[in-house]
């Protein structure tokens, strides 16, 4: 299978960056200090303090990991560099009315690493965000959603928060 680019907008390659650079530069090290610590204590079968230290250390690991070949793999894209500012791509700040029940919705497409509900942030392979890509002002989108069918009309695009 054909592996997918990971875009990702300028903020989310720095908010992964910073929680590598958390991972490895504070949390890492003071997890080995406690590890350390408890392992000096003696018997390390029955020692709480070293067993759940050893297990965060492979979480700590595992997550630095991830990170790594995330932040590795990363195709940052800056939004506002786009040069059609009235079509919906990438890093978009889209207004959606529900034409069903004049509901507005806010959505930003953002990469995969930086999906956030409660922002409004939805990945720019979500079915929403497929369907809104290319499109521009008053464009009628419908999407499928598991309720249905739904008829949106973009009413607002932007490129700036």
């Amino acid at each position: 299978m054909a592996e997918r680019k990971n875009y990702i907008t300028k903020q989310g390659y720095q908010c992964l960056k910073d929680e590598l650079d958390f991972l490895v530069k504070v949390d890492r090290p003071k997890v080995v200090a406690d590890v350390s610590w408890a392992a000096s204590n003696g018997d390390r079968s029955e020692n709480g303090d070293y067993i759940y230290g050893k297990k965060r250390l492979r979480q700590i690991d595992a997550r630095a990991k991830f990170l790594f070949g995330r932040i590795d793999e990363a195709v940052v894209i800056d939004p506002s560099s786009q040069e059609q500012q009235d079509k919906i791509f990438f890093g978009a700040w889209i207004t959606l009315l529900n034409e069903s029940d004049n509901s507005e919705h806010h959505f930003r497409i953002v990469g995969q690493d930086e999906i956030d509900t409660e922002k409004g942030f939805i990945s720019w392979v979500s079915p929403i965000a497929k369907a809104l890509l290319g499109k521009a002002l008053d464009d009628e989108v419908k999407v499928e959603t598991p309720g249905g069918l739904v008829n949106f009309r973009i009413i607002d695009v932007s490129y700036h928060e």
